[in-house]
């Protein structure tokens, strides 16, 4: 179980590494719904660095992803790096997902756009799922 955990979560967070490579070289799908919006009008414009950034942190953690899971190989670091690893991703994960009560999570404050409505109905709960099967991942 927690293998087919591992792949799936490793694969989630390398798949959407690829997106965000996508926007990186100027693909437009999708950016609507997924940047904070006042009304019709972005809370900001992601740079390509900074999503260039976002798609390295992603790979990274699909990858710490499967190693934590035992499906890629391991750096030569203490097992101690890994369960901090995996609970402080897990965090990061759960976190999001709260969100900052105002913009996004489920708890945000802004609704009725584009992104709060994709934000509520996926970006959210995938979160959640990530965080919990991170734990799940860290605990075994």
């Amino acid at each position: 179980m927690v293998h087919l955990v591992t792949w799936i979560v490793g694969s989630i967070l390398i798949l959407l590494s690829g997106v965000h490579l996508y926007w990186m070289a100027g693909g437009k799908k999708g950016t609507i719904a997924v940047v904070p919006s006042k009304g019709r009008k972005p809370l900001f414009r992601p740079t390509m660095a900074a999503t260039g950034a976002v798609a390295l942190s992603l790979a990274a953690a699909g990858w710490f992803a499967l190693a934590l899971g035992g499906a890629a190989g391991r750096l030569p670091l203490s097992e101690s790096f890994y369960s901090y690893g995996g609970w402080a991703l897990s965090a990061i994960f759960l976190i999001r997902a709260v969100g900052d009560f105002r913009w996004v999570g489920f708890f945000k404050k802004h609704k009725g756009t584009v992104f709060a409505k994709w934000d509520s109905a996926l970006y959210s709960p995938l979160c959640v799922f990530l965080g919990v099967c991170l734990v799940i991942m860290t605990l075994h």
